[in-house]
């Protein structure tokens, strides 16, 4: 029998009875079960120590068994009880039972993932773990090295296609030596071979059409998505058609491969479509306006497959961008009497065609300084300003008539009531009259002369 504890009650009077409790139901002695010897012990002061052991056989089962005792006792005539705290007892057996298990789930584990192997068993203390990986021919591979054996745990790192298999964990009880065993298998879900066909497999020209198949191996199912070089879905299945190609379709695709069931495991395949052809100018700097003497930069781009090169019939530093299938080339000059006559010439070629185009350049006039104009418009406004004074002034002083001179009668016109007729005659008709000549050197008369002397105004 174990001894479970001891109960001790002190200073009391009369003498306590003390039970024992499991779980809550109290126990009674039993041969080769449960034993309580109890001793009862008078103080100098006459109060009595009452102490109890209990004794009894465990089992596997008592290892979550709680224990308690009861001291009853009298006072003022009334039965009292109290009890202490409860205690649980450490039970030691063997092993019966042994448990491996893939974690996380062997369903979800892929190539790359990192997985524990867990073995328990349900002896205390615990056994000693090994395991074990099996190998051809019904070999079995120690992976002891490999393990924490305490707490019965293999790690396994980066797992692939060749972790997968059947796995055993072993127990060793120290104190009966027996052995139990238990086996997993780990499945590393994969993806291998993805393989992409270009059909047909020669050279494409701008106009044909290509289709392209995917394939790929698993345990599991797949399923297939096309992507452009910049990532972007464009097709689902594993075949993708392309038609009517051009330059600008020359790109990269992949083949990407998931396994929906397996989440992260995924796969892609890249393939290069590469549309061959003369090349074509898609873009030059022309018509560019410019002065002499300035330093320019004349730009010319285009498309082919294979990567043209571009030449220039004049001098000057060029430096080329190339991407994808595009290459521009910009090339700084200095402007000059010949290249502003004749222009210049960017020529692009590969081994399938040559292409050229003029870049013409327009002399730019200088612009009339801003400044000249207004003062041109200042000095105008002045010019007028003058004329306009003098002739205010000679009018003022008679000089300008305000009609038109010459011989005409002097008739009054028929009033009307929405115009104001006004006369001016001379005053001095007769002295002018012998003041003015005619061409010949003689005396007018003075009636020949009142045409020329009369101002008609109306307002």
């Amino acid at each position: 029998l174990l001894q479970i504890a001891q109960c001790v009650s002190r200073n009391s009077f009369p003498p306590p009875n003390i039970t024992w409790h499991k779980n809550g139901e109290q126990l009674q002695p039993e041969e080769k079960m449960v034993k309580i010897p109890a001793t009862l012990t008078r103080e100098s002061s006459g109060l009595y120590t009452v102490s109890s052991i209990l004794f009894a056989h465990v089992t596997r089962e008592d290892r979550n068994s709680l224990y308690h005792c009861t001291v009853h006792y009298w006072l003022r005539g009334q039965r009292r009880a109290v009890e202490s705290r409860r205690v649980n007892v450490t039970v030691f057996y063997p092993a019966q039972h042994v448990k491996l298990q893939v974690m996380p789930s062997s369903a979800l584990v892929k190539e790359g993932d990192d997985v524990k192997l867990v073995c328990e068993a349900d002896g205390n203390p615990a056994p000693v773990f090994s395991f074990y990986k099996r190998e051809l021919e019904d070999n079995w591979q120690d992976l002891t090295s490999l393990a924490d054996t305490n707490s019965g745990v293999l790690n396994l790192h980066d797992v692939n296609k060749s972790s997968s298999g059947l796995y055993r964990c072993q127990t060793l009880d120290l104190d009966d030596m027996r052995q139990l065993e238990k086996d997993v298998e780990l499945v590393v879900n994969y993806i291998e071979g993805v393989h992409v066909k270009m059909e047909p497999s020669s050279p494409l020209q701008e106009g044909d059409s290509v289709r392209l198949s995917c394939n790929a191996h698993s345990p599991v199912a797949l399923d297939y998505q096309w992507r452009d070089e910049k990532g972007m879905k464009v097709a689902e299945g594993n075949q993708l058609f392309l038609s009517n190609l051009t330059f600008e379709n020359s790109s990269n695709f992949s083949c990407k491969v998931i396994a929906p069931s397996v989440p992260g495991l995924e796969q892609s395949k890249q393939v290069a479509v590469a549309v061959q052809g003369k090349p074509r100018i898609v873009a030059i700097s022309s018509p560019l306006y410019v002065r002499q003497d300035e330093v320019v930069n004349l730009t010319c781009k285009a498309i082919a497959f294979p990567r043209p090169s571009v030449h220039w019939n004049v001098n000057g530093t060029a430096h080329e961008y190339v991407e994808n299938q595009h290459v521009a080339s910009n090339l700084t000059v200095r402007v000059n009497h010949d290249l502003l006559r004749a222009g210049a010439m960017c020529r692009v070629s590969n081994a399938l065609g040559v292409s050229e185009k003029h870049i013409q350049l327009l002399d730019q006039k200088t612009p009339e300084s801003k400044g000249v104009i207004i003062v041109a418009i200042i000095v105008c406004i002045l010019v007028v300003a003058v004329l306009g004074s003098v002739i205010y002034f000679l009018h003022k002083k008679g000089k300008i008539p305000c009609g038109r001179a010459g011989k005409q009668d002097i008739t009054k016109p028929e009033a009307r009531k929405d115009k104001i007729v006004v006369e001016v005659k001379s005053d001095k008709l007769s002295e002018e009259a012998g003041l003015l000549q005619g061409a010949n050197g003689e005396k007018r008369p003075a009636t020949d002369q009142v045409g020329q002397s009369v101002v008609r105004c109306r307002s």
